[in-house]
Protein backbone atom coordinates (compact mmCIF):
# COMPACT_ATOMS: atom_id res chain seq x y z
CA UNK A 1 0.00 0.00 0.00
CA UNK A 2 1.10 3.54 -0.70
CA UNK A 3 2.68 4.85 2.54
CA UNK A 4 0.51 7.96 2.36
CA UNK A 5 -2.62 5.79 2.26
CA UNK A 6 -1.51 3.71 5.23
CA UNK A 7 -0.69 6.78 7.32
CA UNK A 8 -3.96 8.43 6.36
CA UNK A 9 -5.98 5.37 7.35
CA UNK A 10 -4.48 5.37 10.84
CA UNK A 11 -4.99 9.09 11.39
CA UNK A 12 -8.23 9.84 9.53
CA UNK A 13 -10.39 6.76 10.25
CA UNK A 14 -12.79 6.71 13.18
CA UNK A 15 -15.90 4.82 14.22
CA UNK A 16 -19.34 6.30 14.66
CA UNK A 17 -19.15 5.16 18.29
CA UNK A 18 -16.21 7.53 18.81
CA UNK A 19 -18.52 10.52 18.48
CA UNK A 20 -21.04 11.52 21.12
CA UNK A 21 -23.89 13.85 20.38
CA UNK A 22 -22.84 15.96 23.38
CA UNK A 23 -19.41 16.51 21.83
CA UNK A 24 -20.90 17.42 18.49
CA UNK A 25 -23.37 19.86 20.02
CA UNK A 26 -20.47 21.58 21.82
CA UNK A 27 -18.64 22.02 18.52
CA UNK A 28 -21.66 22.87 16.39
CA UNK A 29 -22.06 26.41 17.73
CA UNK A 30 -23.87 28.48 15.08
CA UNK A 31 -23.30 26.07 12.19
CA UNK A 32 -26.37 24.77 10.40
CA UNK A 33 -26.60 21.11 9.40
CA UNK A 34 -28.71 19.78 6.56
CA UNK A 35 -29.49 16.10 6.01
CA UNK A 36 -30.40 15.47 2.37
CA UNK A 37 -32.01 12.25 1.13
CA UNK A 38 -32.19 11.72 -2.63
CA UNK A 39 -35.08 9.38 -3.42
CA UNK A 40 -36.79 7.82 -6.41
CA UNK A 41 -39.60 5.35 -5.72
CA UNK A 42 -38.48 4.63 -2.15
CA UNK A 43 -41.92 4.60 -0.52
CA UNK A 44 -41.11 1.36 1.31
CA UNK A 45 -38.10 2.76 3.18
CA UNK A 46 -37.90 6.56 3.14
CA UNK A 47 -40.46 7.12 5.92
CA UNK A 48 -38.58 5.07 8.51
CA UNK A 49 -35.30 6.81 7.63
CA UNK A 50 -36.80 10.26 8.07
CA UNK A 51 -38.61 9.38 11.28
CA UNK A 52 -35.46 7.91 12.83
CA UNK A 53 -33.34 10.96 12.07
CA UNK A 54 -36.08 13.44 12.98
CA UNK A 55 -36.87 11.88 16.35
CA UNK A 56 -33.29 11.48 17.60
CA UNK A 57 -31.44 14.35 15.93
CA UNK A 58 -34.10 17.04 15.41
CA UNK A 59 -36.77 16.58 18.10
CA UNK A 60 -34.69 15.08 20.93
CA UNK A 61 -31.45 16.94 20.14
CA UNK A 62 -30.96 20.16 18.16
CA UNK A 63 -28.20 18.68 16.01
CA UNK A 64 -29.84 18.59 12.57
CA UNK A 65 -31.44 21.83 11.44
CA UNK A 66 -33.21 20.65 8.31
CA UNK A 67 -34.21 17.33 6.85
CA UNK A 68 -34.74 17.46 3.09
CA UNK A 69 -35.88 14.88 0.55
CA UNK A 70 -35.16 15.50 -3.13
CA UNK A 71 -37.73 13.46 -5.04
CA UNK A 72 -36.51 12.40 -8.47
CA UNK A 73 -39.67 11.81 -10.48
CA UNK A 74 -41.08 9.11 -8.19
CA UNK A 75 -44.18 7.34 -9.45
CA UNK A 76 -45.09 5.93 -6.03
CA UNK A 77 -45.94 7.64 -2.71
CA UNK A 78 -42.35 8.61 -1.85
CA UNK A 79 -43.06 12.34 -1.67
CA UNK A 80 -46.24 12.01 0.41
CA UNK A 81 -44.68 9.56 2.86
CA UNK A 82 -41.56 11.69 3.23
CA UNK A 83 -43.62 14.79 3.95
CA UNK A 84 -45.78 12.98 6.50
CA UNK A 85 -42.66 11.69 8.25
CA UNK A 86 -41.40 15.22 8.79
CA UNK A 87 -39.13 16.05 5.87
CA UNK A 88 -39.28 19.06 3.61
CA UNK A 89 -39.84 17.56 0.15
CA UNK A 90 -38.75 19.11 -3.12
CA UNK A 91 -39.28 17.66 -6.58
CA UNK A 92 -35.89 17.80 -8.29
CA UNK A 93 -37.33 19.15 -11.53
CA UNK A 94 -39.12 21.99 -9.68
CA UNK A 95 -35.88 23.33 -8.21
CA UNK A 96 -34.44 26.04 -10.43
CA UNK A 97 -36.46 25.01 -13.50
CA UNK A 98 -34.55 27.64 -15.46
CA UNK A 99 -31.53 25.33 -15.22
CA UNK A 100 -33.35 22.37 -16.74
CA UNK A 101 -33.71 18.91 -15.24
CA UNK A 102 -32.04 15.54 -15.65
CA UNK A 103 -32.63 12.15 -14.12
CA UNK A 104 -29.95 10.91 -11.74
CA UNK A 105 -28.69 10.82 -8.18
CA UNK A 106 -26.02 13.44 -8.78
CA UNK A 107 -28.62 15.76 -10.25
CA UNK A 108 -30.69 15.46 -7.05
CA UNK A 109 -27.69 16.27 -4.86
CA UNK A 110 -26.69 19.18 -7.08
CA UNK A 111 -30.21 20.61 -7.05
CA UNK A 112 -30.34 20.28 -3.24
CA UNK A 113 -27.80 23.09 -2.97
CA UNK A 114 -30.43 25.59 -4.11
CA UNK A 115 -32.93 24.69 -1.37
CA UNK A 116 -30.79 23.71 1.62
CA UNK A 117 -29.29 26.21 4.07
CA UNK A 118 -26.76 24.12 6.00
CA UNK A 119 -23.08 24.89 6.41
CA UNK A 120 -22.61 21.11 6.33
CA UNK A 121 -24.59 18.73 4.12
CA UNK A 122 -25.03 15.09 5.11
CA UNK A 123 -26.23 12.76 2.34
CA UNK A 124 -28.11 9.56 3.18
CA UNK A 125 -29.56 7.16 0.60
CA UNK A 126 -33.31 6.66 0.63
CA UNK A 127 -33.33 2.87 0.19
CA UNK A 128 -31.71 1.81 3.47
CA UNK A 129 -33.27 -1.12 5.31
CA UNK A 130 -30.68 -1.57 8.05
CA UNK A 131 -29.06 1.57 9.38
CA UNK A 132 -29.32 4.01 12.30
CA UNK A 133 -29.20 7.74 13.12
CA UNK A 134 -25.61 7.11 14.24
CA UNK A 135 -24.79 7.29 10.52
CA UNK A 136 -25.40 11.04 10.67
CA UNK A 137 -23.60 11.45 13.99
CA UNK A 138 -20.52 9.62 12.78
CA UNK A 139 -20.29 11.55 9.51
CA UNK A 140 -20.56 14.87 11.35
CA UNK A 141 -17.82 14.07 13.88
CA UNK A 142 -14.70 14.93 11.86
CA UNK A 143 -16.33 17.96 10.19
CA UNK A 144 -17.49 19.57 13.42
CA UNK A 145 -14.27 18.94 15.34
CA UNK A 146 -11.60 19.49 12.69
CA UNK A 147 -11.83 22.60 10.48
CA UNK A 148 -9.29 21.13 8.04
CA UNK A 149 -11.65 18.30 7.06
CA UNK A 150 -13.89 19.04 4.07
CA UNK A 151 -15.26 15.59 3.14
CA UNK A 152 -16.18 12.55 5.24
CA UNK A 153 -16.91 9.16 3.67
CA UNK A 154 -18.80 6.43 5.47
CA UNK A 155 -18.04 2.72 5.25
CA UNK A 156 -19.76 -0.35 6.65
CA UNK A 157 -20.31 -4.08 6.45
CA UNK A 158 -23.08 -4.92 4.02
CA UNK A 159 -25.82 -7.34 5.03
CA UNK A 160 -26.20 -10.04 2.38
CA UNK A 161 -29.51 -10.13 0.51
CA UNK A 162 -29.84 -13.93 0.66
CA UNK A 163 -31.86 -13.86 3.87
CA UNK A 164 -29.00 -15.23 5.96
CA UNK A 165 -28.36 -11.98 7.81
CA UNK A 166 -24.64 -12.54 7.35
CA UNK A 167 -22.29 -9.67 6.73
CA UNK A 168 -20.10 -9.06 3.69
CA UNK A 169 -17.04 -7.12 4.87
CA UNK A 170 -16.14 -6.12 1.32
CA UNK A 171 -17.85 -3.35 -0.64
CA UNK A 172 -20.38 -3.85 -3.40
CA UNK A 173 -19.61 -5.24 -6.84
CA UNK A 174 -18.94 -1.90 -8.53
CA UNK A 175 -16.81 -0.80 -5.58
CA UNK A 176 -14.57 -3.87 -5.54
CA UNK A 177 -14.40 -4.49 -9.31
CA UNK A 178 -14.16 -0.89 -10.57
CA UNK A 179 -13.74 1.89 -8.01
CA UNK A 180 -11.10 0.41 -5.72
CA UNK A 181 -8.91 -0.90 -8.58
CA UNK A 182 -9.10 2.54 -10.20
CA UNK A 183 -7.97 4.29 -7.04
CA UNK A 184 -5.19 1.79 -6.39
CA UNK A 185 -3.79 2.08 -9.91
CA UNK A 186 -4.31 5.77 -10.64
CA UNK A 187 -4.68 7.53 -7.27
CA UNK A 188 -2.81 5.22 -4.87
CA UNK A 189 -2.90 7.75 -2.04
CA UNK A 190 -6.66 7.04 -1.89
CA UNK A 191 -6.29 3.25 -1.84
CA UNK A 192 -7.28 3.00 1.83
CA UNK A 193 -10.63 4.70 1.30
CA UNK A 194 -12.70 1.66 2.18
CA UNK A 195 -15.87 2.41 0.24
CA UNK A 196 -15.38 5.30 -2.16
CA UNK A 197 -18.89 4.89 -3.60
CA UNK A 198 -20.72 4.87 -0.26
CA UNK A 199 -23.98 6.79 -0.47
CA UNK A 200 -23.58 8.05 3.09
CA UNK A 201 -21.16 10.98 3.20
CA UNK A 202 -20.91 14.55 4.40
CA UNK A 203 -19.25 17.66 3.05
CA UNK A 204 -18.88 21.32 3.84
CA UNK A 205 -21.46 23.05 1.71
CA UNK A 206 -19.01 25.69 0.48
CA UNK A 207 -16.74 22.89 -0.76
CA UNK A 208 -19.55 21.08 -2.55
CA UNK A 209 -20.68 24.35 -4.14
CA UNK A 210 -17.22 24.77 -5.67
CA UNK A 211 -17.24 21.39 -7.44
CA UNK A 212 -18.72 20.17 -10.73
CA UNK A 213 -21.29 17.44 -10.11
CA UNK A 214 -21.99 14.48 -12.44
CA UNK A 215 -25.73 13.97 -12.80
CA UNK A 216 -25.62 10.21 -12.22
CA UNK A 217 -23.94 7.68 -9.96
CA UNK A 218 -20.50 9.18 -10.60
CA UNK A 219 -21.11 11.90 -8.02
CA UNK A 220 -19.36 10.10 -5.14
CA UNK A 221 -16.22 9.24 -7.10
CA UNK A 222 -16.04 12.72 -8.63
CA UNK A 223 -16.36 14.44 -5.25
CA UNK A 224 -13.68 12.24 -3.69
CA UNK A 225 -11.21 12.83 -6.53
CA UNK A 226 -11.89 16.55 -6.75
CA UNK A 227 -11.51 17.21 -3.03
CA UNK A 228 -8.29 15.16 -3.00
CA UNK A 229 -6.89 17.00 -6.03
CA UNK A 230 -7.72 20.44 -4.66
CA UNK A 231 -7.12 20.03 -0.94
CA UNK A 232 -5.12 16.82 -0.38
CA UNK A 233 -5.56 13.84 1.90
CA UNK A 234 -5.80 15.90 5.06
CA UNK A 235 -9.13 17.29 3.85
CA UNK A 236 -10.71 13.79 3.80
CA UNK A 237 -11.78 11.52 6.65
CA UNK A 238 -13.74 8.28 6.86
CA UNK A 239 -15.99 6.77 9.51
CA UNK A 240 -16.96 3.16 10.20
CA UNK A 241 -20.77 3.17 10.40
CA UNK A 242 -21.17 -0.48 11.39
CA UNK A 243 -23.54 -2.34 9.10
CA UNK A 244 -25.87 -1.30 6.31
CA UNK A 245 -28.47 -2.99 4.14
CA UNK A 246 -30.27 -1.63 1.10
CA UNK A 247 -31.95 -2.72 -2.11
CA UNK A 248 -29.79 -4.16 -4.89
CA UNK A 249 -29.66 -3.60 -8.63
CA UNK A 250 -29.32 -5.95 -11.57
CA UNK A 251 -25.90 -6.63 -13.05
CA UNK A 252 -26.86 -4.76 -16.24
CA UNK A 253 -27.82 -1.69 -14.20
CA UNK A 254 -24.56 -1.98 -12.29
CA UNK A 255 -22.78 -2.06 -15.64
CA UNK A 256 -24.11 1.39 -16.47
CA UNK A 257 -23.05 2.58 -13.02
CA UNK A 258 -19.57 1.18 -13.59
CA UNK A 259 -19.35 2.96 -16.94
CA UNK A 260 -20.26 6.23 -15.23
CA UNK A 261 -17.51 5.72 -12.65
CA UNK A 262 -14.97 5.00 -15.37
CA UNK A 263 -16.04 8.08 -17.32
CA UNK A 264 -15.72 10.33 -14.26
CA UNK A 265 -12.23 8.99 -13.56
CA UNK A 266 -11.18 9.27 -17.22
CA UNK A 267 -12.17 12.94 -17.35
CA UNK A 268 -10.15 13.66 -14.23
CA UNK A 269 -7.16 11.81 -15.68
CA UNK A 270 -7.52 13.78 -18.95
CA UNK A 271 -8.22 10.62 -20.96
CA UNK A 272 -10.47 10.78 -24.04
CA UNK A 273 -13.99 9.31 -24.00
CA UNK A 274 -15.16 8.29 -27.46
CA UNK A 275 -18.70 7.01 -26.81
CA UNK A 276 -21.67 7.61 -24.54
CA UNK A 277 -23.30 4.20 -24.85
CA UNK A 278 -22.75 0.85 -23.17
CA UNK A 279 -23.71 -2.16 -25.28
CA UNK A 280 -25.02 -5.09 -23.25
CA UNK A 281 -25.92 -8.64 -24.24
CA UNK A 282 -29.28 -10.16 -23.29
CA UNK A 283 -30.08 -13.48 -24.98
CA UNK A 284 -33.75 -13.22 -23.93
CA UNK A 285 -34.43 -10.41 -26.38
CA UNK A 286 -33.96 -10.08 -30.12
CA UNK A 287 -31.65 -8.76 -31.25
CA UNK A 288 -29.67 -9.69 -28.13
CA UNK A 289 -27.62 -6.50 -28.07
CA UNK A 290 -29.00 -3.34 -26.55
CA UNK A 291 -27.44 0.07 -26.03
CA UNK A 292 -27.70 1.84 -22.68
CA UNK A 293 -26.96 5.54 -22.46
CA UNK A 294 -24.20 6.41 -20.00
CA UNK A 295 -24.83 9.79 -18.32
CA UNK A 296 -21.87 12.02 -19.12
CA UNK A 297 -23.15 15.47 -18.17
CA UNK A 298 -21.59 17.26 -15.24
CA UNK A 299 -23.34 20.22 -13.69
CA UNK A 300 -21.18 23.32 -13.11
CA UNK A 301 -20.23 24.38 -9.59
CA UNK A 302 -23.33 25.77 -7.92
CA UNK A 303 -21.43 28.82 -6.72
CA UNK A 304 -20.86 29.86 -10.33
CA UNK A 305 -24.59 30.34 -10.93
CA UNK A 306 -26.73 33.31 -10.05
CA UNK A 307 -29.10 32.70 -7.18
CA UNK A 308 -26.83 30.17 -5.45
CA UNK A 309 -26.41 30.68 -1.75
Amino acid sequence: MDPRAADWFMSATTSSSDWSTATLLDHKRDQRISVVIPARNEAATVGDIIEGIRKELVDDLPLVDELIVIDSDSTDDTAAIAGSAGATVHAARSIRPDLGSHRGKGEALWKSQFVSTGDISVFVDGDLTEWGPHFVVGLLGPLLTNPAVELVKGYYDRVLEDGSGQHAPQGGRVTELVARPLLNLCWPALSSVVQPLAGEWAIRSRTFASLPVPIGYGVEMATLLDVFTRSGLDAIAQVDLGQRAHSHQSVHDLGVMAAEILAVAARRANLPIDAEQLWQFDREQQPPWRARTVPMLERPPAQSLSGAR
